[in-house]
């Protein structure tokens, strides 16, 4: 097997190509990349050059590739379990404090039970708060930004660029050092989002609102024994490895299935899908990715990628059409391999390490194929009746709104 510095840079097409078929067939070939057996099958034909090249060369990589691919199902599966089995019903007044309340907690939520389960456990309400207003788009974007997203920053379990540093060997509580830039970012986002909210709310019409009023229904949350089982998978992880750590969320992910209602989960429209789709897409990523991170950490002073504002834009810039875990993986390879002085986790500066995990987390905001729960949670509001913008429209948004509280965080922090 050649050392990494002379692995022939061909072995880095088939990660390529998979990231390049992540981007682009959701947009070209909707119906048929929506089937799993697709994504499974592109998978497949390019992982398989990787694995034979190092089955015969290099089975100890595969062997912890594939310990990592386990992990990262099982605790995003685990928590996609137990989240779904929490419900919240209710219809509140509509006002700009109201959802902004919705918007801080499910900032706060996504950190400790992932942007995928704060979004599912959030939104239903939100939109049934809002069903009498007819200006909500605006707050579903808001939403997209803040629970999706940016709100997953805190912990590992809050987005999974963050457990695969975890896995990597980023500590657990490491994250909560991001404290200054969340506060930053979810602090002005919500003061945007509560002017902006003001504005519309002020333009509904009198009849919407007299609905509105009408229409109140106290928030009931069904299923509540699952946030035990949640706080169950956080102590696992935060204190225990593999594979004591999977075996803990396995076991508690099939509790909360046992004890929970079907209905409820039901209501959550939680289905197999999703899971499936993620186990087939990453075991196209985890294996193909091995050359290219070895390349990346033996040839990484060479590509002019040193400061950590590189790093936070450069990693943003791919989160933003790439899937961010796989992008948040590269850099952290690159800032392996760039051997600044200084103190460092992982293998990583510090200062860049903060810079690929605020990019990799926050800039998946900027386009709905940026983070897995943005095209979800279009698509739940599309149903409830909500316009929500076109894919150039969002952008539209997000650069008005994330573009220059990026630049600001930049210069205050990086």
């Amino acid at each position: 097997m050649p050392t990494p510095a002379d692995l022939p840079v061909a072995t880095v097409a088939p990660f390529a190509a998979l990231l390049i078929a992540i981007a682009v067939c959701p947009l070209a070939l909707p119906s048929w990349w929506h089937a799993n057996r697709n994504k499974l099958l592109v998978s497949c034909v390019l992982a398989m050059p990787i694995v034979l090249l190092y089955l015969r060369h290099e089975p100890r990589a595969l062997h912890h590739a594939g310990g990592e691919y386990v992990s990262f199902v099982l605790l995003l599966a685990g928590l996609y379990v137990i989240a779904g089995g929490i419900l919240v019903r209710g219809d509140l007044r509509a006002t700009p404090l109201t959802n902004a309340a919705f918007l801080a907690s499910g900032a706060i939520l996504a950190s400790f039970i992932g942007t995928t389960g704060a979004s599912m456990l959030l939104l239903r309400p939100l939109l049934q708060t809002n069903h009498e207003r007819r200006r909500v788009r605006h707050t579903v974007v808001f939403f997209i930004f803040l629970v999706s997203n940016i709100g997953g920053l805190l912990t590992p379990l809050g987005d999974p660029p963050l457990f695969l540093g975890y896995l990597q060997g980023v500590p657990f509580w490491w994250t909560f050092r991001l404290w200054p830039m969340w506060l930053f970012m979810v602090g002005a986002l919500l003061a945007v989002y509560l002017v902006w909210d003001s504005l519309e709310y002020a333009r509904e019409s009198p009849a919407a609102l007299r609905l509105d009023r009408a229409r109140i229904e106290p928030l009931r949350v069904l299923g509540a024994l699952n946030g035990v089982w949640l706080l169950g998978v956080m102590a696992a992880v935060a204190f225990l490895g593999a594979p004591w750590r999977d075996m803990i969320i396995i076991a508690l992910a099939a509790i909360s299935y046992w004890l929970t209602d079907p209905k409820i989960r039901r209501a959550n429209g939680v289905t197999a899908a999703p899971m499936i789709e993620v186990a087939v897409l990453f075991f196209g990523i985890f294996l193909p990715m091995i050359p290219a991170l070895e390349l990346l950490r033996a040839h990484a002073g060479r590509l002019g990628v040193r400061e950590p504002w590189h790093f936070f834009w450069a990693s943003g810039s791919l989160s933003s059409v790439l899937d961010n875990a796989p992008t948040y993986l590269t850099f952290f390879a690159l800032g392996q391999g760039v051997g600044l002085a200084g103190d460092g986790v992982a293998g990583v500066p510090v200062a860049v390490l903060e810079a690929i995990s605020l990019g990799s987390v926050m800039m998946g905001a900027n386009t709905y194929i940026g983070n897995a729960p943005n095209f979800m949670v279009r698509a739940i509001a599309e149903e409830s009746g909500v316009r929500m913008p076109t894919f150039v429209g969002y952008l539209a948004y997000s650069g008005l709104v994330l573009g220059p509280l990026f630049v600001a965080l930049t210069l205050l922090f990086l």
